[in-house]
């Protein structure tokens, strides 16, 4: 369990480790912050112990939605405002027409709770914008609003999840817990989404393939882009080309030149410096462009290639020399800026070659546009032949990474091409979801007052599951995961190796007993407020990430496949189904017929 000491000033601490945002106003709140006496906030055991900030320093509690001051405002006219209330957030349905999806964003919402605190610049705002006049008595209670008195139970993040099953519950005062709703939601319903998108690239490139995150240019704003960097690092992606989230986040980076530095050399008569000293110091070698060129006769004159190596692009050689000599142990050429068989290949393994002899090893090629499956089993045909001609052990599976608006059908296709891709640099349709805009989560009341409550709707799909519950994943006898089952708070736990009853929520024909041969509660407190129960340790993003992937190996392969995947079962118990129709009926107002 983490122990420390929650600040009323934290979001000082994201000004400076979060995106630099520019706004004069953000740092005004962070040094106001620095003034206002530091309340505990949730648990606090050591003093000097803090919990950063959301990592976006605009998430502030005014990142909600209009209503939910409105509502606050309500709630405390009709004294309602401390009444105990039960809120669950779940999705229903899961995204791009697979069957699971990976939830993310946890832990920017325990660093949203942990740092709630409204300043006086922002109660002033508030109580201008609401409509009419708003009492002292209210600014009174905005000035005391934080979450000691808020339970937080989650999901571990990095977990496949599935519709209808809470991702968070949240306890606590009803007004409190809406004004958290708004901005809960944002936080996961975009992480949830880019990271299941991340894991369904991941599982069609297969394990042994690097993925790489391109998607900075592309993606919708700096938050957009940061987000993503993160939450594909989650869903599987193995580096980013995002300088900034690798700085916050320690995500590997990954990256070398563009077509614009290709082309902006004329010739090797440009390259001043040509001095490279082996990679052991033994010795220097005082001109490598002249290196290189030798090596580029002898490919051209190889009998071993058919003599199919003619006059290659010198200022594409040139911009190869010069990228090699500022880093001969990572050197990784884009081949594609003129011709990539005739060219770019060719000057690559000139360069690579020089290098060889000045003992580097070159990484690879990067293909950026044309036939991906073809230009890659060319360029290894020719990475092959030059390590038998030359003597060159491993040159043959010498890196080749492929770009240009990859998404999940492409890497499909290419799949079913045959290719020799090693690895896929993807961007624009990964982080922006391009194939599903939203996840769609909502945030319903559950229990009030230790009152079930129920949200109907003409759509089924739309009937919330009402009271406090408990969520379990039934494993079966392979080790897959069966089904996963909501019970009421006070059910006993599903035991392994005894017979439980699981029925759909709402259609009573659809109910199989299971026999779990392990059973794992889903539902852990991340967030315990002053109850004083054991919080759960936020992971490190490593962690998080591996979580991932391991969760997706638990899961049956049919649940997970790209085509027509089977619908993975979500139940509840026996008990917890007469409730929920008992209330249902309750509830809904019965019709008469004139």
């Amino acid at each position: 369990m983490r122990e420390y000491l929650i600040p009323v000033c934290t979001r000082h601490d994201s000004l400076k480790t979060g995106f630099e945002l520019g706004s004069e106003k953000l740092v005004i709140i962070g040094q106001e912050r620095l003034k206002m006496e530091a309340k505990a906030n949730g648990p606090s055991v050591n003093a000097g112990r803090v919990m950063d900030g959301p990592t976006n320093p605009m998430v502030t509690p005014l990142l909600t939605d209009l209503y939910q001051f409105t509502m606050a405002y309500a709630y405390w006219k009709a004294g309602k405002h401390n009444d105990r209330a039960v809120f669950d957030l779940y999705f229903r349905k899961n995204p791009f027409g697979g069957e699971f999806t990976v939830f993310a964003g946890l832990e920017e919402c325990i660093k949203l709770i942990a740092n709630f605190k409204l300043t006086e610049e922002e109660i002033s705002f508030i109580c201008e914008t609401l409509p009419g006049s708003c009492e002292e008595g209210f600014v009174k209670y905005l000035r005391n609003i934080d979450c000691s008195d808020v339970e937080v139970y989650a999901i571990s993040e990095g977990t496949v999840v599935f519709p209808k099953v809470p991702l968070l519950r949240v306890e606590g005062p009803v007004a409190v817990v809406q004004l958290l709703e708004t901005p809960v939601l944002n936080l996961v319903n975009f992480a949830s989404l880019v990271a299941t998108n991340a894991a369904r690239h991941r599982l069609v490139a297969g394990k042994s393939k690097m993925l790489l995150e391109f998607g900075l240019r592309r993606a919708q704003g700096p938050d957009g882009a940061i987000s993503a960097s993160k939450y594909c690092y989650i869903g599987g992606f193995d580096a980013t080309s995002n300088v900034a989230a690798g700085r916050l986040f320690g995500i590997p980076l990954r990256g070398t030149h563009s077509h614009a530095f290709v082309s902006s050399f004329m010739s090797p008569d440009e390259i001043l410096e040509r001095l490279l000293h082996r990679s052991d110091g033994s010795s220097t070698c005082e001109d490598f462009v002249s290196l290189v060129q030798s090596w580029l006769s002898k490919i051209q004159w190889s009998k071993a290639l058919g003599n199919s190596v003619g006059e290659t692009n010198q200022s594409e050689l040139a911009a190869f020399t010069s990228y090699a000599l500022a880093f001969p142990n990572n050197f990784l050429a884009l081949v594609d800026t003129y011709d990539v068989m005739r060219s770019g290949v060719p000057n690559f393994c000139a360069v690579a070659l020089a290098l060889n002899d000045l003992g580097y090893k070159s990484v690879g090629i990067r293909l950026d546009s044309g036939d991906l499956a073809y230009l890659s089993g060319e360029a290894r045909k020719i990475f092959q032949i030059i390590e038998k001609e030359f003597g060159l052990p491993g040159f043959g599976k010498t890196s080749i990474t492929a770009s240009n608006d990859l998404n999940e059908e492409t890497l499909d296709a290419l799949n079913k091409q045959g290719h020799e891709v090693d690895c896929y640099g993807i961007g624009t349709y990964l982080v922006t979801c391009y194939a599903q805009a939203a996840l769609g989560c909502v945030f319903k009341l559950v229990e009030i007052n230790n009152q079930p409550r129920i949200k109907l709707s003409e759509d089924v799909s739309k009937v919330s599951i009402p009271c406090k519950k408990r969520c379990y994943r039934l494993y079966g006898r392979e080790g897959y995961s069966l089904v996963d089952i909501m019970t009421g708070e006070n059910e006993p736990c599903p035991k392994v190796g005894e017979r439980i009853l699981c029925r759909h929520p709402f259609n009573e024909s659809k109910r199989a007993y299971v026999v779990p041969q392990r059973v794992e509660e889903l539902l852990k407190c991340y967030w315990p407020g002053k109850s004083g129960k054991v919080r759960e340790e936020l992971p490190a993003l490593k962690d998080i990430r591996d979580h991932c992937i391991k969760q997706l190996e638990q899961m049956r392969p049919d649940h997970i496949r790209r085509l027509n995947p089977t619908p993975y079962k979500v139940s509840v118990s026996a008990k917890l189904y007469d409730f929920i129709h008992f209330l249902w009926l309750n509830e809904a107002p019965v019709g008469e017929l004139q």
